[in-house]
């Protein structure tokens, strides 16, 4: 029997009020059954600075509800949601938990890019 691959572009809500969307389909790591999604480059506005694509995977219980959408659809929530892989707070809390001396210089850098 030859098994078809799940392949969907939606809108996927997840517990915590946060919002996803992009290309779905299924991912199985360590037998775990997860969701993947594979959310598509966004381009800058007048406002905002462009996002590269990325992708991320979440268990069953992280998902309230999966919307299926066409595939201009979902790109529209994707400039709309302008979700992040990493929030810059995030990634300067972990550079500051480095070795001393590391950090601070790491975080010279990001204070002098504007986009940090």
């Amino acid at each position: 029997m030859d098994e078809q691959k799940f392949e969907q572009w939606a809108l996927v809500e997840l517990f915590g009020h946060q919002r996803i969307a992009g290309r779905v389909s299924e991912l199985t790591i360590g037998g775990q059954s997860l969701v993947r999604v594979d959310v598509p480059e966004c381009e800058a506005t007048e406002d905002e600075p462009k996002l590269q694509a990325f992708t991320k995977a979440f268990g069953n219980g992280a998902i309230y509800a999966i919307t299926f959408l066409d595939e201009a659809a979902a790109r529209m929530y994707v400039r709309q949601l302008r979700i992040q892989p990493i929030s810059t707070w995030d990634l300067k809390r972990a550079l500051q938990s480095l070795p001393a001396g590391s950090a601070s210089r790491q975080l010279e850098f990001a204070d002098e890019d504007p986009r940090y």
